[in-house]
C-alpha cells in the first residue's frame, strides 16, 4: 500500500484520560495483568501472565471497553506457545481472524531490507482489498533471509488458508524477533491446528494474542473503544508490540487494528495512513527503524453503520477520530514501554506556520540522546531542548522560540528565564519514580500548526537489554 511517509497532519493537543488502573505507584501500576495459555500440547498447559500497559487515550466522545482486537463485531483471536522463542514459555504465535471479508489496509516499514512477511503482505494488499486473517509470530524476524525466508511465509500463509478454508490471498503475515533468522517453520506449522481451534471472540483470547506478539516488551498493549458514527455504535480495537528500535516512519512495531465500521477500501486505506502518521509515526525510543514494522487494519462492516465512501464526510471524520485515538493510545504505550525507560516524554509543538516544521521537530527532539539521558538523570537542562529544536531542520527565528517543562516556563521569545531548578528537577524525578509523563511544550512561531510526539528517557538498562538480546 502506498502512503505519504512524510505527510504531517496537524492535530490539537488533547487532554489525556488515564485508565482507572493507572496509579502513582510503580508497583500498583503493573498489578493489572492478562493471562495466556502457554502450552505446546494439550497435556502440558500453564498460565502465562504479563502486566498490561497503561493506555493513555485522548479525550473524546468514545468509551473505552474491554476486548482489544476482538471487541469489534466479527473478529476472533488466539495466542499460544509454539516453541518459536529461543527460551522461555511465553506465547509466541497469534492469529486474528474475521468472519467475513474485511476491508484491509496496511502500513509498512520504510527500511529497504524489508522482512519477507512485509514484502509478502504488501504484495497481497496491492492486488486485494480484503483480508480474513493475520498470523503473527515472535522469535524470528524472518528478515534478511533470502528466497528461503520468503518461501517460508508462503507455506505458512497457505497452511492458515487451508485450515480456515480461505483463499490464500486472504491471509496476511507479521513477524518479529531476531533479524537474520528464518521462522521455525516446522514448529509453527505443527501448532497451527491447535491455534485455529483456539480462536474465540473472548477478551481472554484477545489478551493471549496481545501477549504472543511481544518480544522485549515488559507489558502487553491492547485497547478498544466504542463510539457513535452517524448515530450507530461502532467499535475500534487493536493490539501492538514494540519497545526498542522505535523511530518515526514506523519502527520495530507490529500492530493489528480491527473495526466493525462500514467503509470503502480507498477511504479506509487513507484513514489508516492518516492515523498512523498521527500516532506510530510520532514516537521514538532509540532512532532505529526496523525491517519488520507493520500495521494491518481490518474493517468487518458488521456494525450496520452508514457506509463511508468519502473522506470529507462527517461520518468519516467521526471514524477517523476513533482510529486516531486507538492508534495514539497504543503508540504512547510503546514509548512508555521503551527499553529501560522510566518515564514517557510527551512533546507538544505549537504555533508552527509550516507543517514540515512540525515533522522536523517531532522526529528530532524526543530522539535527542543527550536530552533523553538528561531526563533520566533528572537534569532540567533546557539548553539541550533548544539545541535539538535548532538542528531539527525546522525553519524559525530564534527569537520565536518558547520552551516549558510541565508548568515551568524556561524560555520566552528566545530569551532564557530564571526558573526554580529544584522544582524542575523534582518534576522529572517524580515522573521517573512513578513511570509517569514528562511534558515538554515548544512554540516556534505565531501560526496555527500543532502536533505531538512521544518518546522516553534513556537509561543504563537500554544498553544492558540490547547487549544481552539474542
Amino acid at each position: 500500500m502506498a502512503f505519504a511517509l512524510h505527510q504531517v497532519v496537524p492535530i490539537s493537543a488533547p487532554q489525556v484520560k488515564r485508565m482507572s488502573r493507572w496509579s502513582s505507584s510503580r508497583s500498583s501500576r503493573l498489578d493489572s495483568r492478562v493471562f495466556a495459555v502457554s502450552a505446546s500440547s494439550s497435556t502440558d498447559q500453564s498460565l502465562f501472565s504479563m502486566p498490561t500497559a497503561p493506555i493513555l487515550l485522548p479525550e473524546g466522545p468514545w468509551e473505552q471497553i474491554p476486548g482489544g482486537v476482538t471487541a469489534a463485531k466479527g473478529f476472533k483471536a488466539a495466542g499460544m506457545y509454539a516453541g518459536l522463542r529461543a527460551k522461555g514459555n511465553k506465547p509466541d504465535l497469534a492469529l486474528v481472524t474475521c468472519d467475513v471479508d474485511a476491508t484491509a489496509a496496511g502500513v509498512f516499514t520504510t527500511n529497504l531490507v524489508a522482512a519477507a512477511p512485509v514484502v509478502y503482505s504488501k504484495h497481497v494488499l496491492q492486488s486485494s482489498t480484503a483480508a480474513r486473517a493475520v498470523l503473527i509470530n515472535a522469535g524470528q524476524a524472518n528478515a534478511a533471509t533470502g528466497d528461503g525466508g520468503y518461501q517460508d511465509v508462503i507455506e505458512c500463509s497457505n497452511a492458515v488458508a487451508k485450515l480456515l478454508q480461505l483463499n490464500t490471498d486472504k491471509v496476511l503475515i507479521e513477524s518479529t524477533g531476531v533479524i537474520g533468522q528464518r521462522i521455525k517453520k516446522d514448529a509453527l506449522l505443527a501448532s497451527l491446528p491447535k491455534l485455529v481451534n483456539s480462536l474465540s471472540p473472548t477478551i481472554e483470547s484477545a489478551d493471549s494474542a496481545a501477549i504472543a506478539i511481544t518480544t522485549t516488551d515488559l507489558v502487553s498493549k491492547s485497547v478498544a473503544i466504542e463510539s457513535e458514527v452517524k448515530g450507530t455504535r461502532v467499535r475500534v480495537g487493536g493490539m501492538a508490540k514494540g519497545s526498542g528500535m522505535i523511530h518515526p516512519n514506523m519502527a520495530t512495531l507490529l500492530g493489528v487494528i480491527t473495526s466493525d465500521a462500514v467503509v470503502t477500501s480507498d477511504v479506509w486505506r487513507k484513514m489508516v495512513s492518516i492515523a498512523v502518521n498521527r500516532s506510530f509515526n510520532q514516537i521514538t525510543v532509540d532512532g532505529d527503524t526496523s525491517t519488520n514494522d507493520t500495521i494491518i487494519a481490518l474493517a468487518s462492516g458488521l456494525s450496520g453503520s452508514t457506509r463511508i465512501s468519502s473522506l470529507d464526510s462527517y461520518e468519516a471524520r467521526e471514524l477517523q477520530a476513533c482510529l486516531d485515538a486507538v492508534m495514539q493510545g497504543l503508540a504512547k504505550s510503546i514509548a512508555w514501554d521503551g527499553e529501560g525507560a522510566t518515564c514517557l516524554i510527551e512533546v507538544l509543538h505549537g504555533n508552527c506556520i509550516i507543517l514540515l516544521n512540525l515533522y522536523a521537530l517531532n522526529t528530532t527532539l524526543p530522539n535527542f540522546r543527550s536530552f533523553q539521558a538528561a531526563v533520566y538523570g533528572r537534569d532540567p537542562n533546557w539548553g539541550r531542548i533548544a539545541c535539538a529544536a535548532g538542528y531539527a531542520g525546522a525553519s524559525f527565528h530564534p527569537n520565536e522560540l518558547r520552551i516549558s517543562l510541565g508548568d515551568i516556563l524556561l524560555m520566552e521569545k528566545g530569551q532564557p528565564l530564571l526558573f526554580d531548578r529544584v522544582a524542575a528537577s523534582a518534576y522529572l524525578r517524580k515522573a521517573g519514580e512513578t513511570h509517569g509523563t514528562v511534558e515538554i511544550q515548544i512554540s516556534v512561531g505565531n501560526g496555527q500548526g500543532r502536533s505531538q510526539a512521544w518518546g522516553c528517557d534513556l537509561s543504563y538498562d537500554y544498553v544492558k537489554i540490547n547487549a544481552e538480546l539474542n
